[in-house]
């Protein structure tokens, strides 16, 4: 089976020094740390939160994210606490 280009996937570390996600209650989402090693692992190019966008880049990414995450909190057998936690953080 041929490997996709971003399926590397990083430790999902919310606690201590070298933490890659935000806990729950700090708005979910990756630290800039994850961002940063998940980058270089997988040759991407995530960027941080955009909650007030300044370009129309950006508000087309919030846009996006926005509508994405409404949609997983929606079909979610269960609470979906990172999914909220996100969309607040995103201003959603």
């Amino acid at each position: 089976m041929a490997t996709k280009k971003h399926d590397k996937p990083i430790a999902h570390k919310t606690t201590g020094k070298g933490k890659t996600y935000n806990p729950t209650e700090k708005g979910a989402g990756m630290t800039a740390k994850g961002r940063e090693e998940y980058n270089a692992k997988n040759g991407s190019n995530l960027k941080a939160p955009a909650p007030n966008p300044k370009t129309e880049k950006d508000k087309g990414r919030k846009a996006s994210f926005c509508a994405r995450m409404e949609g997983v909190v929606k079909k979610a057998k269960g609470p979906a606490e990172r999914a909220k936690a996100s969309l607040k953080n995103w201003n959603c």
